[in-house]
């Protein structure tokens, strides 16, 4: 369909990469020790349509700039960096934990929490040269319906990362119950949770 083949072995190596520890999983495991499970859940559905729109702007071609300009990527890619410090920082000195008492359930603390899960994706380049590198290997040259095989697999891989996501934020939160049974616990995992994504800002920023 659309050109697409080898789709099991496509299905197959994106569950085995979904599965491989990277920055979402560290992201998400960090929101959902420091805040709960709620965060965490709807940490996942920010970072899912974070990979939305790279499909998407890989499959009309948008994402090749970010392969062709150095100076293109290393701007985005410290913007994500410092984003995620920031997040981590701002978790470091109780601000998010105060929200999260207050708000942290609310509508308003959610969505606040899904759209920095969408900026945290957005903003690293790399996943859109790893859209644009994996997912052309299982599309036909000769196929004349590009952009919907692009989102065909774009979806797929989505799809199967978002449902390791969310067992990875159900198993964190469960275990944050047990960890922070008081105030003062809490207080000190959120803490854990910032210094874990404020080490991923640096990591990202650092790695070629």
């Amino acid at each position: 369909m659309f050109g697409i083949h080898d789709f099991p072995v496509f299905l197959l190596a994106g569950i085995v990469l979904n599965l491989t520890p990277g920055p979402d999983t560290f992201y998400i495991l960090g929101r959902s020790l420091g805040q709960g499970m709620s965060a965490g859940m709807v940490s996942v559905l920010g970072v899912a349509s974070g990979l939305l729109v790279h499909t998407v702007l890989a499959a009309v071609g948008l994402s090749a700039f970010l392969a062709a300009s150095v100076t293109a990527f290393t701007i985005i890619k410290l913007a994500g960096a410092v984003y995620l410090v920031y997040l981590g920082w701002s978790m470091l000195q109780g601000k998010t934990h105060a929200a999260d008492a207050k708000t942290g359930n609310s509508m308003a603390g959610l969505m606040v929490i899904y759209r920095q899960g969408v900026l945290t994706n957005i903003l690293n380049p790399k996943i859109a040269l790893f859209f644009l590198a994996f997912l052309p290997q299982f599309i036909s040259p000769a196929s004349t319906f590009k952009v919907a095989a692009f989102m065909l697999l774009g979806l797929c891989f989505i799809a199967t990362s978002t449902v390791w996501c969310l067992l990875l934020a159900v198993f964190a939160g469960r275990i944050r119950h047990y960890l922070a049974p008081g105030e003062n616990m809490a207080v000190y995992v959120n803490r854990v949770a910032g210094v874990l994504i404020i080490g991923l800002g640096v990591y990202l920023a650092i790695r070629r």
